[in-house]
C-alpha cells in the first residue's frame, strides 16, 4: 500500500487551484507553499507541451487557447529542447520562436507558463546566456515560472547547486522576483538530498518533483514528505500515470494516489505531455490530430484521464 501520510507543511489555509493571472498576479513562495499577490494559497495545474523539437506544431497559439477555455488549464510548460539534434544547441533561432509563440500565447490567454531549459546534463553558460535572454524579455511579466534545469540525470547535488546558484544569479540580476524552479538529481526525484542543503540567498524558489505513477510509489513519497518536513518547497513541473519510460499500461490508482497527495499538501502539478507520439504518456491519438479544438477521438486515454482531472478540479 503506498505511503500518503499527509503532514501539516505550515497550511493555515486551504489552497485555492487558479487559472487567472489578472487575479492573482505576481506568484511568491511562503514556507512550502506558492501564494498569489495577495498572500493567499495557490495551486497551479496544467500540462507540459512535448519537446519542441519533435513536436513544434503544438507550440501554437490555438493549442495553448484550447487548453485554457476547454481543458481549464492554469498553466502550460514549454520543454525547450536542449541537447538533441534539432533542439536549442543546434537551432537556436527554431527554439526561441517556439518559445514565444507559447509565451506570448499564455500571455494573451492569462495564464502562468514554464519556461522549460528541457536538458538532462549540465550547460552551464548556455543555460545562462538562454536564461538571461528570456529573463529580459519577459521580467515584467507576473505570468512567467523559469525552470533552470529539467531532470538531472548523472549529476550530484553538490554539482546541480552550484549550476542552479549561477543560473538564479543571471535571471535574479534581471527579474527580482518570478519564481524559479530548481532541479535535482535522478531525473528531478532526490528532493530530500535538495532539502539537507537548498539554495540559499534567494527568494521564490521551489524544486522539482517528478514522477511516473506506474513506477515511482513508496520511496518516492518518502523522499518527498521527508523534504516537506525540511520545509523544502515543492512543484510537480512533470507526471504522468503509467511507466517513467513513458509507455506501459496506466495506473490509475497510482495515479490518484498522487493526486491525494499533492491536494493534501496543495502542491502545484503539470502532465506530461501534449504530443501525438506512439506512447502512453502522448494525449493526442496521432499526427491526423488536429493542434486543437480536439474531440474525444483526437485524445488517447491519458488525454482524457488529464483533461477529466483538470476540468473536475475547478
Amino acid at each position: 500500500m503506498l505511503c500518503v501520510a499527509s503532514h501539516s507543511c505550515n497550511v493555515s489555509a486551504r489552497a485555492e487551484v487558479i487559472s487567472s493571472v489578472g487575479e492573482n498576479g505576481f506568484l511568491s513562495v511562503q514556507g512550502t507553499l506558492l501564494v498569489n499577490e495577495k498572500g493567499q494559497p495557490v495551486i497551479l495545474r496544467g500540462v507540459c507541451l512535448g519537446w519542441h523539437n519533435w513536436w513544434s506544431r503544438f507550440y501554437h497559439e490555438s493549442t495553448v487557447a484550447w487548453l485554457k477555455n476547454d481543458w481549464q488549464c492554469g498553466v502550460v510548460r514549454a520543454a525547450v529542447g536542449v541537447e538533441p539534434e534539432g533542439a536549442y544547441l543546434d537551432e537556436p533561432e527554431e527554439a526561441l520562436k517556439c518559445l514565444y509563440a507559447v509565451v506570448d500565447a499564455a500571455i494573451k490567454n492569462d495564464m502562468y507558463v514554464i519556461i522549460d531549459w528541457h536538458s538532462h546534463s549540465i550547460k552551464l553558460e548556455e543555460a545562462k546566456d538562454f536564461f538571461e535572454l528570456v529573463a529580459g524579455k519577459y521580467k515584467d511579466y507576473p505570468n512567467i515560472i523559469y525552470e533552470i534545469y529539467n531532470e538531472p540525470e548523472k549529476d550530484s547535488w553538490s554539482d546541480v547547486k552550484a549550476y542552479s546558484e549561477e543560473v538564479i544569479k543571471t535571471i535574479r540580476a534581471i527579474d527580482a522576483r518570478n519564481i524559479i524552479l530548481v532541479g535535482v538529481p535522478t531525473w528531478s526525484q532526490d528532493v530530500d538530498a535538495a532539502a539537507g542543503d537548498p539554495v540559499t540567498g534567494y527568494d521564490n524558489l521551489m524544486y522539482t518533483l517528478h514522477f511516473y505513477a506506474a513506477t515511482h510509489g513508496d520511496f518516492l513519497f518518502k523522499k518527498a514528505n521527508t523534504a516537506l518536513q525540511k520545509g523544502l518547497p515543492l512543484f510537480v513541473s512533470e507526471c504522468a500515470g503509467m511507466e517513467s519510460s513513458g509507455d506501459g499500461p496506466i495506473n490509475e490508482q497510482a495515479w490518484q494516489n498522487w493526486v491525494r497527495w499533492m491536494d493534501d499538501h496543495q502542491i502545484s502539478w503539470l502532465a506530461w505531455s501534449i504530443t501525438d507520439k506512439k506512447e502512453t504518456c502522448s494525449m493526442i491519438r496521432n499526427t491526423a490530430s488536429p493542434v486543437s479544438d480536439w474531440t474525444d477521438c483526437d485524445l488517447k486515454e491519458w488525454g482524457r484521464i488529464v483533461r477529466d482531472e483538470l476540468r473536475h478540479t475547478k
